[in-house]
Formats: C-alpha cells, sequence, structure tokens
C-alpha cells in the first residue's frame, strides 16, 4: 500500500483529507470554485468515487481519454508532477528512449494486464511532407503514416502494396480571434472576416475527399450538438465590406495570422491555406502578414489568450457536444477566445447537464445561434483524412478519434512496428498536452479508467473494470483492476488514480506541473480548478 506523501500540504491547503482511511486519498474542494467536481475518493485500494457538482451524463466519455491516464503516483512524485519525457503508465507499450528530433523508442510491455501487443518494438517517427511520409511507407522504411496529402490518396489506392484506411471528418478547421485585443475586440471585425471567407472554395482547392465546408463548430458526423436549423453567415463580400466601414476603425487593417506548419487532418495544407486566406481578406482591405510560429510556443501562446489571430483546429477526443463546444466556449479555463459570452455559456452548461437528446438538441441550438452570431471565431472546413499501411499489416485501421491502437497490429515480416506521422510529439505526460501526435504516442503507453473501443468511439472498461452512477448522474463509483503493474514496477492502486486526476484539479498541488502547467482539458471539460490564483 502507498502512502499519500503529500496529504499534510493538502490540509495546509485547506482541503478536506480523510479521517482514518488507512491512509487512502479523499480531498473534497467544494463547489464554490465554480467546477463540476466536488470530490474524488480512494474508498480503498481498488474503488474510486467521483462527486459532481452537477449531473454529467458523459463523465465516462472525459475518464476514458487520454489526458486523463493514470500515472504511478511515486513516479510523479519523483519528477516533480512533470514526466514529460519519461511518462510511466500501464499501457501495452512502455517507454525505452525519446531521441529529441529523430524517434521515440518503445517496447512491449512483458506484465501488461490485457492482451499484450502484438510487435516486440514500436517506433514513432515523423516527417512534416506528407508526400515524404507516402514515399517511406513505399519504401517499406515504415509501416504506416498518418494523415496523406490530398494529392497522396491516389497515389496510395492504385499501389497494391498499400492500403488506405479513411476517417470521419469528426473534426473542424477554423480561423480563431482573440476578442480582447484589438482590432478583434470590435465585432463588425469579427464579422467581415467571417462574410469574406469562400470556404468553399478552400475545401475544393486545399482538402481531400470526404472533406466538407463547415457551417458551424460541430461536424454533422457527430449528432450530439450539431443543429442543421441553424444556418451560416453567407459568403459576401460587398456586406464584408460595409461591416469593415461600420467598424469605425481606420482601413485598410493590418493584421499578422499565425499558425503552426503541422500537418492535421482538419487542416492538410496549412501554409497555403494561410496565404489562401490572406489573399481572401485582402479582397475587403484587411491587410495580412502570415507568420508561421513552432507548434509548442503556437499552442502555448493559444492557451494562455496571447495569440490574437490564428489558424487552429480540433478533432474529437470522445463523440459528444461537451468535447467541441463546452470545451472551447463553455464557462471554464479557456480563454483562447479572449471573453466568454453568457448567450453561449449558460445553455452550454444547461446542456451539459441533461441526459435526454431533444432536450439538450434545444440547447444546442440557441448555443450555436450566439455563436454564429457573435463570431468568438470562423469555422471552415471538416477535413477528410486517413491512414495507410503497408498491406499485410495485420489489425490496421483507422480510428475516427485519432487514436490508432498499435497494440493490435501485427507486422508479419519482423518484429517492429515504425509509424510516421507529422510531427514529434510536444511531450508524452498528457496530462498536460492537446495536440494529436502526442496524445496517440501518450495512449500507447498509459491508460485510463475506461476506453474507446479499438477504431470506433464505444467506452469500454480499462483500468476500471466496471463503474456505476448514482441516479442523478453525479457520483461515479470506479471498480479498479486488480493486480495492475506499472512500467516502474508499482502495484496500481485508488491513489494513483486520486493522485493523477488531484495534481491536475488543484493548482496549487506541489505537482501541478506539467510541460505549460496549464492542463487545459481539465479546466476546460470540468470547469475550472481548486485554490486557482486569484488574478
Amino acid at each position: 500500500m502507498k502512502r499519500f506523501v503529500l496529504l499534510l500540504a493538502l490540509v495546509a491547503l485547506a482541503l478536506v483529507p480523510a479521517a482514518a482511511q488507512d491512509e487512502w486519498l479523499s480531498v473534497d474542494g467544494g463547489c464554490d470554485y465554480g467546477g463540476i467536481i466536488k470530490s474524488i475518493e480512494a474508498v480503498d485500494a481498488l474503488t474510486v468515487k467521483f462527486t459532481l457538482c452537477v449531473p454529467d451524463p458523459a463523465f465516462p466519455s472525459k475518464a476514458a481519454f487520454s489526458a486523463f491516464g493514470i500515472h504511478s503516483q511515486t513516479h510523479l512524485e519523483e519528477t516533480g508532477g512533470s514526466p514529460v519525457d519519461s511518462p510511466v503508465g500501464t499501457g501495452p507499450y512502455k517507454l525505452v528512449r525519446w531521441d529529441r528530433g529523430s524517434e521515440i523508442v518503445l517496447e512491449a510491455n512483458e506484465n501488461y494486464w490485457g492482451e499484450p501487443a502484438h510487435e516486440k518494438n514500436l517506433i514513432f517517427r515523423w516527417n512534416s511532407e506528407s508526400a515524404a511520409r507516402v514515399t517511406e511507407l513505399q519504401a517499406g522504411t515504415v509501416d504506416g503514416i498518418d494523415n496523406p496529402g490530398p494529392a497522396d490518396f491516389a497515389v496510395i489506392e492504385a499501389d497494391p502494396n498499400l492500403a488506405i484506411f479513411p476517417r470521419e471528418g469528426t473534426n473542424v478547421f477554423y480561423i480563431g480571434f482573440n476578442n480582447t485585443i484589438p482590432p478583434f475586440d470590435n465585432i463588425n471585425v469579427r464579422l467581415a472576416i467571417a462574410h469574406a471567407i469562400d470556404k468553399q472554395r478552400i475545401v475544393d482547392n486545399f482538402y481531400p475527399e470526404g472533406s466538407s465546408v463547415a457551417t458551424q463548430f460541430m461536424p454533422s458526423a457527430i449528432a450530439s450538438g450539431y443543429t442543421p436549423e441553424v444556418a451560416p453567415l453567407e459568403y459576401n463580400l460587398d456586406t464584408a465590406r460595409q461591416l469593415l466601414a461600420d467598424s469605425g476603425l481606420e482601413l485598410p487593417l493590418n493584421v499578422t495570422l499565425q499558425y503552426r506548419d503541422v500537418v492535421r487532418s482538419y487542416l492538410p495544407t496549412p501554409g497555403v491555406v494561410a496565404n489562401d486566406i490572406a489573399a481572401q481578406l485582402a479582397e475587403i482591405g484587411i491587410n495580412v502578414t502570415v507568420q508561421v510560429v513552432e507548434s509548442g510556443e503556437f499552442i502555448a501562446g493559444t492557451q494562455a489568450g496571447t495569440d490574437p489571430f490564428y489558424l487552429l483546429g480540433w478533432g474529437a477526443d470522445y463523440p459528444d457536444a461537451t468535447n467541441f463546444l463546452d470545451y472551447h466556449f463553455g464557462d471554464n479555463e479557456n480563454i483562447q477566445f479572449g471573453n466568454h459570452f453568457p448567450e453561449i455559456t449558460e445553455p452550454l452548461k444547461a446542456a451539459a447537464q441533461l441526459s435526454d437528446f431533444d432536450a439538450r438538441q434545444a440547447l444546442y441550438v440557441e448555443a450555436n445561434t450566439a455563436i454564429r452570431d457573435l463570431v468568438p471565431m470562423v469555422p471552415v472546413a471538416h477535413g477528410g483524412s486517413a491512414v495507410a499501411y503497408r498491406a499485410g499489416i495485420g489489425g490496421a485501421h483507422s480510428s475516427p478519434l485519432g487514436n490508432e491502437s498499435f497494440a493490435v497490429m501485427d507486422d508479419p515480416t519482423d518484429d517492429t512496428f515504425v509509424w510516421m506521422q507529422n510531427a514529434e510529439p510536444i511531450g508524452m505526460y498528457c496530462a498536460d498536452e492537446t495536440d494529436g501526435e502526442s496524445l496517440r504516442a501518450c495512449e500507447q503507453v498509459v491508460e485510463s479508467l475506461l476506453a474507446y473501443e479499438v477504431g470506433g468511439t464505444a467506452v469500454i472498461p480499462s483500468l476500471a473494470e466496471s463503474y456505476t452512477a448514482n441516479e442523478d448522474l453525479t457520483e461515479w463509483t470506479f471498480t479498479l483492476r486488480e493486480g495492475v503493474v506499472f512500467h516502474n514496477g508499482d502495484t496500481l492502486d485508488a491513489n494513483d488514480v486520486v493522485t493523477s486526476w488531484l495534481v491536475q484539479w488543484d493548482a496549487s498541488n506541489p505537482l501541478h506541473t506539467g510541460n505549460t502547467g496549464q492542463f487545459e482539458y481539465f479546466g476546460a471539460l470540468f470547469g475550472g480548478y481548486i485554490n486557482a490564483p486569484t488574478e
């Protein structure tokens, strides 16, 4: 049994530890801080109970997400809450080494509790050029690649030695603003940009088959939160020019549009699209300087709310409106768009607490209408994408969530599977990362209480073999598997679970460190942090 060594620190932080519960951790943060988690309790060695301030029907889907992976308590303490380069999980693969700028080498976990990985070794490599990834696949130097470019689909389909697996467009590419930074604090400027973008031109020219114009932030492939009755703002240059004239600002406007040169399923050709958007905006009197920013720096800037005008997107972590709408526009810690709008946050908050689909949808109509009219961003496209493999790879698949499981894949030619993706992971402590390259790497090593089925979105057991909820969905109790061992030899127990969640939840916890220290997913999906510093 592991002692929770931070207990005295938590008492000092005015949290409420359990009395004498055989040293099992229990933390009650109350509900006054503004978030939706009230308490997390290690009931016994194999039982963890979450009590919420409000109902949350999506809680199992959130608990399955890789940002809430369970880490060894001991290892979190040893790394000071920042195992960015040295994750210790329970997954089918464990980290051997990370050669920054070159590759990540993993090996099969010989003590895995479930079905062991089929391949002894798993190697992650990366290349930002889709044509280069396809060339490596054709040469047999890699076994699978992510996101073939629009021109590569036909090449792969025509090659009998390759196989392509399309993904649904469960994503959105958008033009983001920060509404606290001029000139984007002026709603007429934001509206003008929304009316000036020819989305169909962008999709037709720069996206692969299976892509579509975004009429709203939610992709139509996810029923929850998608509201076709909310008509989009029309493409109309005359309207855009009039809105700029009505803004009261001196024209032309001179702005900088930032992006990161990383291929995503929602944005397969980022530089080309950035320059096309600049050309479109020049037609209405907005002079755009396009600026590429290093990926980690770019994400840190958008998370911190310091980037005023940028290109970004989102892919589904789980198939529910809360993952798209609440994360980006809800009353939470996400400040990338600047100030929140109550016209948006209030219906989202109400919808998130309902399990009835029709009742939720009525509120999402209200929220999506306000998002359209207040323009915190401009949705542009839902990108079709794919993964490709050498023909003959057993277990090859694509995932609508982009979380392909390499443990189920089998290369009949050797004992090593080599995967090539668009970019190097930023870090492998995914409690504090949001980019897909990092998340996919984490998912092979660190597991959450629940999981998503391979190649699908259904929630299935993982480290928790079962769970129950009370009638109003405010109490969720998880029963852990017995005998699960971390890669460092520690045995999983309830304190590991509480610690893994607590170091995100408690902003004053000495292990609330991570990579950026922002823990964006937690704040966005659960509404906030206890002991957050006062501005």
